[in-house]
C-alpha cells in the first residue's frame, strides 16, 4: 500500500531480556528483534509496558531504543515515551527524533488520575517535538481512559495520528470512527485481534508475536483482509490461539509472554525486574500447557 504509515501493520511491543543480576541483556534483545522481524513483524516498539519501561533508567531506555534501531534496519522502530511527567516524555521524544524514529507511542500521564485538560496538555507538550504520536489507551493500568470523545479532541487538535486501543471494549472502535474519522486504530490487546481486525484496524501493537511471530502475523493479515474466505481461516487460527493470546491482558502479561517465549525456544530467561516476581506455580503450569498446545498444532 502506498499510503502505509509506520504504525500500520504488526508493531511488536517487545519484551526485554534481563540477566540473572537484573541487568539488561542487550545482545539477547537485539537477537529477539532480528528474529521477530525476520518472521513477519513490520515494526518494533521498545519501552512499552511489555518492555518494563517503568523499571528502566533513562540511559537504559535510550540504549534499548538504539539497540532496536541497529538490529532492525528495515523496520519501523517506534519507541514508547510514556513517563510520569510530560517533561520526561518530551526528553524521550526528543531523543527518538534525533535518532530517526518515525513516530512515538505515548501513554497519558499516569502518576495519578489526570483530568481531560491535563491529558491534552500532556500530548501538546510531546507533540511539539514534531513526531507523529500513537496514543496508548490503557485505562486498566493508568486509570486514565482515553475515551472516544477525548481521542476525538486530541485528534482534532492534530496531536495524535493513531491509538493503541487496550480498553478491551471492541465497541469503542465504532465510536472512535464516528467521532474522529481519519484516526487510525491499532489493536491494543491480543485477545481482540479478530474482532478489531474485521472492524477496520490498520495496525496491531502486539504482544504474543514475541513468542510465535509467524502465526500471529498470519492471523493479523487474514483478520484485516477484505476477503471473507480469509476471515474463515482467521477464525480457525484465532480459536486455536485464543487460550494463549488472552494472557496478554492478564495481570501477569509480562511474565506470561516471557514464559511462552522460553517454551517456544525464543528466550532462555524469564527474569523480570521488581516489582514483578516469578509466576505462582499453578499459573506458570497453565501458561506452559497453553503454549505447548499451540506449538503442538504447528504454530510458530
Amino acid at each position: 500500500m502506498t499510503d502505509r504509515k509506520p504504525w500500520h501493520g504488526v508493531n511488536l511491543a517487545t519484551t526485554l531480556p534481563f540477566r540473572d543480576d537484573l541487568s539488561v541483556d542487550y545482545d539477547a534483545y537485539a537477537e529477539l528483534v532480528r528474529f521477530t522481524t525476520q518472521n513477519g513483524v513490520t515494526g518494533i516498539i521498545p519501552n512499552g509496558s511489555l518492555g518494563e519501561y517503568q523499571t528502566l533508567t533513562e540511559e537504559e531506555r535510550k540504549r534499548v531504543f538504539l539497540t532496536a534501531v541497529e538490529a532492525a534496519p528495515g523496520a519501523a522502530v517506534i519507541p514508547g515515551v510514556g513517563a510520569y511527567g510530560a517533561l520526561e516524555s518530551v526528553r524521550f521524544a526528543e531523543h527518538a527524533a534525533e535518532n530517526g524514529a518515525p513516530a512515538v507511542m505515548l501513554l497519558p500521564p499516569n502518576a495519578y488520575r489526570a483530568s481531560d485538560d491535563e491529558v491534552v496538555d500532556h500530548y501538546r507538550r510531546v507533540a511539539a517535538v514534531g513526531l507523529p504520536i500513537l496514543a496508548y489507551n490503557n485505562p486498566i493500568d493508568t486509570k486514565v481512559d482515553l475515551r472516544p470523545d477525548l481521542l476525538a479532541r486530541l485528534f482534532a487538535e492534530g496531536l495524535i495520528v493513531s491509538v493503541k486501543e487496550f480498553s478491551g471494549d471492541v465497541r469503542h472502535a465504532y465510536e472512535i470512527r464516528e467521532l474522529a474519522p481519519g484516526l487510525d486504530i491499532s489493536i491494543g490487546s491480543d485477545d481482540v485481534v479478530f474482532e478489531l481486525g474485521l472492524n477496520g484496524a490498520v495496525g496491531w501493537v502486539a504482544g504474543y508475536p514475541n513468542a510465535i511471530p509467524a502465526s500471529t502475523v498470519e492471523l493479523y493479515t487474514l483478520s484485516t483482509s477484505d476477503d471473507p474466505q480469509d476471515w474463515v481461516r482467521a477464525r480457525e487460527i484465532y480459536r486455536d490461539l485464543h487460550p494463549l493470546l488472552r494472557w496478554d491482558s492478564k495481570t501477569w502479561f509480562v511474565q506470561a509472554i516471557k514464559l511462552s517465549q522460553q517454551v517456544a525456544g525464543v528466550l532462555t530467561s524469564t527474569t523480570t525486574r521488581p516489582p514483578r516476581l516469578a509466576l505462582p506455580d499453578e499459573v506458570a503450569a497453565r501458561i506452559i500447557a497453553d503454549t505447548e498446545a499451540v506449538l503442538s498444532k504447528g504454530y510458530r
